[in-house]
């Protein structure tokens, strides 16, 4: 008998959400976000559940993110509106958990990437283990960052969400913390007490307390003034000057970084930068839209599709952007992906999601 890709089940005050494809990383599927929205929508209402908790089977992945394989497939197939089903009702998800009136815990270990920060961000809080590991990857395989990171990346301080959008760099546990991506440690072998101390109907900042261990050290932290005086740049083009500059100075944070973006989609990475530019000023419900938006003309166009097949179908990891350069990219052409969508813009369905 088949395993159910998700779990959701009550155990005295807490709801309790386990992503269950462990081999799969817990990649989202579109009938875990619906029996995730669903349980989400039944706790709100349910005065013997004061708690939720989210986290992920196995021991490798909290989350890493949407289902990409099967939005290639559909795509290809020329199944469009499916690939948009998806990230519609995953999109209200974020939107959901953002303004979800009870206590939202992420319990999060392992790869939390993509659409594993939609589920987790998003929240009241981010319990971190020792093993997290934070990306946004989009960029790498000629997507844009999403599930809301145009609302939460630029509210990062120290620049350091145009960094992370541009380069898919990868956050430790420590540099998660420094900057704010979780609230607290604890580490991974804890876990199940502190699942418990919660259930039993401990305050959460008690059981915090009893569980929690000293914040690992950041090896991004010291590099912040550095990130600052390189990616505040008006354009991508401008990013990767400052960072070359740096680099001969002997910055080999600067050099890798540097390289690490010229290996992205210039498409994806316009766009990411123009979505870090604005995301600071536009609440949830605007960012979210913004980036359905997005994504409605990125899966008509041609770089998704070659990155995902150099990166996870093929992956020969050598893309064939178009066009292959930054400097090829104008603003004009990035201004359509932000154009509104008509009858087709995204909306927040009323089951307890605000408008």
């Amino acid at each position: 008998m088949n395993e159910p890709e998700i779990i959701c089940e009550k155990a005295a005050s807490c709801g309790i959400i386990t992503l269950n494809r462990p081999k799969a990383l817990n990649a989202l599927t579109l009938n875990m976000v619906r029996e995730m929205a669903g349980a989400l929508d039944r706790w709100e209402g349910d005065a013997a559940v004061g708690r939720v908790i989210v986290k992920g089977a196995g021991n490798r992945a909290f989350c890493a993110g949407g289902d990409i394989r099967k939005m290639y497939e559909l795509g290809r197939a020329g199944r469009h509106a499916d690939q948009l089903t998806f990230w519609r009702e995953e999109y209200q998800l974020n939107h959901r958990i953002k303004l979800y009136p009870k206590p939202y815990i992420a319990l999060a270990d392992g790869i939390v990437m993509g659409g594993g920060a939609g589920i987790s961000i998003h929240g009241s809080l981010v319990v971190a283990g020792e093993n997290f590991t934070f990306a946004m990857p989009e960029a790498g395989i000629g997507f844009a960052p999403d599930v809301g990171a145009t609302f939460f990346l630029p509210r990062l301080p120290a620049h350091v969400g145009t960094y992370l959008a541009l380069t898919s760099a990868r956050m430790t546990c420590g540099d998660a913390l420094a900057f704010g991506v979780a609230q607290t440690h604890v580490p991974s072998s804890h876990h199940p007490h502190f699942v418990q101390r919660l259930i039993d109907g401990e305050p959460i900042d008690a059981a915090i307390a009893a569980e929690r261990a000293a914040s690992p050290i950041s090896v991004l932290a010291p590099q912040s003034t550095l990130i600052v005086r390189c990616f505040s740049a008006a354009s991508v083009s401008a990013i990767l000057a400052n960072l070359d500059d740096e680099g001969r100075a002997g910055s080999d944070f600067a050099r890798s970084a540097a390289h690490a973006i010229r290996s992205k989609s210039p498409t994806s990475l316009a766009i990411a930068l123009r979505q870090m530019q604005i995301g600071a000023k536009l609440g949830i419900d605007q960012a979210l839209r913004t980036e359905f938006r997005i994504v409605s003309r990125i899966v008509k166009g041609q770089d998704f599709y070659e990155g995902v097949r150099a990166v996870i179908i093929d992956k020969d990891n050598r893309p064939r952007w178009n066009p292959p350069a930054i400097e090829s990219i104008n603003s004009s052409s990035i201004d359509s992906y932000f154009a509104p969508l008509g009858s087709h813009e995204l909306d927040f369905t009323p089951q307890g999601a605000a408008q």
